[in-house]
C-alpha cells in the first residue's frame, strides 16, 4: 500500500511538473515569436512616423485581445503585456497568427505588480500609447479578496503611471466601470453622476481614476477614461471570445453561466436577488457588445489631447433586465436552460444603465450591435466551436 501511495504521489507530480514546463514552453515560444530570429526588435523600440505604438495591458483577456485586434486590424503597431493570470495564451495565438508580420504584434509574460520589469519593458519599447485593460473585474471576488483587489488594480495602475512618467509615453486610455457609480439616486447614468461605489471592485477602480486624474493635472498627458457596462459577445468572425479559468466560473459574467447552464456544464443558472425595486424584480443592467466596447476605445485613442481629460459612459442606454436576458439566452442557444432564484449577491445593486449622449456628441461613437439575441448566438458560435476554451478547439 505504502509503495502504491508513493507511485501515485510522484505520477501525480511528474504531472504538475509536465504541466508547468509545458505553460513555460508556450510562453517562451510565443515571446520568441518576437526575437531577433522571428522579427525586426527595432520596429518596437523605436518611434516611427505614421504608426502609433500602443501597449494593451491585458491584452490577453477578453476585452484586451478583442482592442488589440481590433487594433491590428486598424494598422496600429500592439505590445501586449499579460502575466496571464486572467487572460489566456491561446488569444495571443491567433492575434499572432492572424498578424506574423514583423513588427505587428508582440507578446510580453510580465506582472504590472512588478515594477522593476515594467520599467524594463517601457524602457525598452518606444509606446506611443496605453492602453490599460489588466484587471480583476468580479464584484462577488472582490467583497471576499478585497486586497487582491486593490492591489492589483489600485496599485497596479500607480506603477503603470510611473513608469509613462518616467518614460515620457504621453496618452493613456483607461478602462474603468459603471461599478464606480455605485447604486445612483436617478436614471440614467451621467458622467455627472456622482461616484459612490459600494464594492471593492468600483471603489479600487475609482482610486485609479483618482490617481490618474491628479497626475495629469501636473503633466501634458492626454487620458481617456471610459466607463463602461456590462459586456457581452466577441468577435463576429471567430477568432475571439471569453473563455474564463475554470475556478473562476462562479464569479463570472451572466453570459458565461448561461452558455455553461446550455452546455450542461453546470446543472442549471442561478440567478440572484429576485426582489429588487425593478419591473421583474431582478437587477437591470446596460450590456454592451465588446465589438462596440473595443470601437469606443480606438476612437477614444483618436480623439486624446495633450492636457485634457475625456471621461465617458459606454453603454447602449438601454437597461434589460436579468430574466431578459436569460430569455435571450434560451433563444440564442435553442436550451430552455433551469434556471434557480436565490437571495442577493454582495455588493451588487439594482438596476444601471447610462446615458450615452456624451460619447456620441464629442467622439462620434453609438453602440451597434443592441440586438441582445444576435450578440449572444455570435457568442455562442464561438463557445460551441471552443468547448475547452483556446486549449482545444
Amino acid at each position: 500500500m505504502d509503495y502504491l501511495g508513493s507511485t501515485r504521489k510522484s505520477s501525480c507530480a511528474g504531472k504538475i511538473i509536465a504541466s508547468a514546463l509545458c505553460i513555460t514552453v508556450c510562453i517562451t515560444i510565443l515571446e520568441q515569436r518576437q526575437s531577433p530570429s522571428y522579427s525586426n526588435l527595432s520596429s518596437f523600440s523605436q518611434h516611427e512616423l505614421g504608426v502609433t505604438h500602443v501597449l494593451v495591458t491585458g491584452g490577453a483577456g477578453y476585452i484586451g485581445s478583442h482592442a488589440a485586434l481590433r487594433l491590428l486590424k486598424d494598422s496600429y503597431r500592439v505590445t501586449i503585456v499579460d502575466n496571464l493570470s486572467r487572460g489566456n495564451l491561446g488569444a495571443v495565438k491567433v492575434l499572432q497568427d492572424l498578424f506574423p508580420e514583423p513588427g505587428r504584434l508582440q507578446f510580453i509574460y510580465a506582472d504590472l505588480g512588478d515594477a522593476k520589469a515594467v520599467s524594463k519593458i517601457f524602457a525598452e519599447n518606444a509606446f506611443d500609447a496605453v492602453m490599460h485593460f489588466a484587471s480583476v473585474a468580479y464584484v462577488g471576488e472582490s467583497t471576499t479578496e478585497p486586497l487582491r483587489y486593490y492591489h492589483n488594480i489600485t496599485s497596479n495602475t500607480l506603477v503603470v503611471l510611473e513608469a509613462m512618467a518616467a518614460h515620457k509615453v504621453k496618452t493613456l486610455i483607461y478602462s474603468s466601470t459603471c461599478a464606480t457609480y455605485g447604486e445612483p439616486v436617478k436614471m440614467p447614468i451621467t458622467e455627472k453622476t456622482p461616484q459612490l461605489p459600494i464594492n471593492p471592485y468600483g471603489k479600487a477602480k475609482k482610486m485609479a481614476e483618482d490617481i490618474i486624474i491628479d497626475f495629469s493635472k501636473t503633466t501634458d498627458m492626454a487620458v481617456m477614461i471610459l466607463r463602461y457596462f456590462n459586456v457581452i459577445g466577441s468577435d463576429p468572425e471567430g477568432g475571439l471570445g471569453e473563455a474564463p479559468q475554470p475556478e473562476l466560473r462562479e464569479h463570472g459574467r451572466i453570459s458565461g453561466a448561461c452558455f455553461d447552464a446550455a452546455r450542461g456544464i453546470i446543472p442549471g443558472l442561478k440567478v440572484k436577488g429576485t426582489d429588487y425595486k425593478t419591473a421583474d424584480g431582478t437587477c437591470v443592467r446596460d450590456y454592451i457588445d465588446v465589438t462596440d466596447l473595443v470601437d469606443a476605445h480606438v476612437k477614444a485613442l483618436a480623439h486624446a489631447k495633450p492636457r485634457k481629460v475625456g471621461i465617458y459612459n459606454v453603454g447602449t442606454g438601454k437597461g434589460r433586465s436579468v430574466k431578459e436576458f436569460v430569455e435571450a439566452c434560451k433563444k440564442a442557444t435553442g436550451v430552455e436552460i433551469k434556471v434557480e432564484y436565490l437571495g442577493r449577491r454582495p455588493g451588487d445593486y439594482a438596476e444601471v444603465f447610462c446615458d450615452p449622449s456624451k460619447v456620441k456628441q464629442e467622439l462620434n461613437w453609438t453602440a451597434q450591435c443592441t440586438n441582445l439575441k444576435k450578440s449572444l448566438q455570435i457568442a455562442w458560435k464561438w463557445q460551441k466551436s471552443h468547448l475547452n476554451g483556446y486549449s482545444h478547439s
